[in-house]
Order: structure tokens, then C-alpha cells, then sequence
């Protein structure tokens, strides 16, 4: 899977560019990783519903993600909500989704670990009412050194047809395969950038 080089205006959502925001900020040498603790987007509350939290274990291809906090919303999307809460967490992103869907989101993931900076991908799947419906992933990478060791997502379902269900959203239904719209890794127009400027944040969310 190919990821294109982009600078920051390539995500769409307000909220998802708050938290790419928050990692420029708290990214103090370009060359090097954010710490996670200082990552301090605002309103982080509000959007935990639609994020996950993971420890980066290993290296390479055989490098794993152990999931630390998953939302609510993402958990219905996926088809997890009748799970506790409890149950979500503390396991494996390859054990808590099936084979299928781990191998089209692990590029993704690989994509942020190896290039050390945020990605961003958008995929166009169907609801159960066959409404369009774009799900944009980003993936914010955090360590203490040259290595990812904690990576925060945050996932956004958005649709122009209004509003649409959200249950099993990324499920493995045959109408639903997801259509790939961009894959994208954040990484120009910001290498110069002080800690302490932030970008715009004129876009629309459609959502």
C-alpha cells in the first residue's frame, strides 16, 4: 500500500486537525518524536469516543499493538460494542479484529511506526441502509527516543447523505469492503515550524 507525502491540510476534520495540532506543539525537534505526556489537545473528553490508545511493542513488520483505551462509537463500528468495556482493552489490535480487516488497517499502522510521523487515511464503506459513508483514520505517533512507543488514534465517520448508522460500520458485510480514497503520511511543511505556532484550522468538517 502506497502513502503519499502531505502537509497538515490534508485532514478534513476540525477535531482530528485539534489533535494533529496538539502533536505539532508538543513536537520540539523535527527530527525527533513527541512525548506522549506532552500531548495536550483541547477538549480531549468530548473525542474519546472516537479514539483508541495503543503501546507499540517490537519492531518492523512483526511489531504489534496493544490497545490501552478504546472508544465507544469506534467499538460500534467494529461490531464490539457487546463487549465490556474492560474486555476491549489490554489485548492485541491483531486479537481484538479479525484477520481480514487487521490486514487492511496494518499498513496504516506499519506507515506510522516506520516513518516516525502521523498518517491519515480515508475509506469510503456503506451503512446498513446502503448510505456512502467516508471513516478517516489518524494515527499520531509518540516515543521517548527514535522509536514509536505509543501511538493515539482517532477515527471519524462522516457522510454527506446525513445521518447514517454507525453499528458494524467496518464490519466484514460483502457490500461494505472498504474503498480506499487516500492514504496519506503528515510529514512537510512543518519540519521548521516553532513549538509554539500553530496551524489554521480552516476546514469544514462535514460531519
Amino acid at each position: 500500500m502506497e502513502f503519499e507525502s502531505a502537509d497538515p491540510s490534508v485532514v478534513r476534520s476540525i477535531k482530528q486537525r485539534v489533535l494533529l495540532n496538539a502533536w505539532l506543539r508538543a513536537l520540539r525537534k523535527p527530527n525527533r518524536l513527541p512525548a506522549l505526556a506532552d500531548f495536550k489537545p483541547e477538549g480531549l473528553a468530548e473525542d474519546l469516543a472516537d479514539m483508541m490508545a495503543f503501546d507499540v511493542v517490537g519492531t518492523g513488520e512483526t511489531t504489534r499493538f496493544f490497545i490501552t483505551q478504546e472508544g465507544s462509537r469506534l467499538a460500534a463500528a467494529y461490531g464490539n460494542e457487546h463487549i465490556d468495556p474492560a474486555q476491549r482493552i489490554n489485548r492485541y489490535l491483531d486479537v481484538s479484529i479479525d484477520p481480514v480487516r487487521y490486514a487492511r488497517v496494518l499498513p496504516c499502522y506499519l506507515a506510522c511506526t516506520t516513518r516516525k510521523r502521523p498518517t491519515y487515511s480515508i475509506a469510503r464503506v456503506r451503512d446498513l441502509d446502503g448510505k456512502d459513508v467516508s471513516f478517516e483514520r489518524l494515527l499520531l505517533p509518540f516515543g521517548s527516543s527514535d522509536a514509536v512507543e505509543n501511538i493515539i488514534g482517532s477515527y471519524k465517520a462522516i457522510s454527506i447523505e446525513g445521518g447514517f448508522k454507525v453499528e458494524n460500520l467496518m464490519g466484514l458485510r460483502a457490500d461494505t469492503k472498504p474503498v480506499r480514497l487516500l492514504n496519506a503520511v503528515v510529514d512537510r511543511e512543518f519540519a521548521c515550524r516553532p513549538a509554539d505556532v500553530r496551524i489554521s484550522d480552516d476546514v469544514v468538517e462535514a460531519d
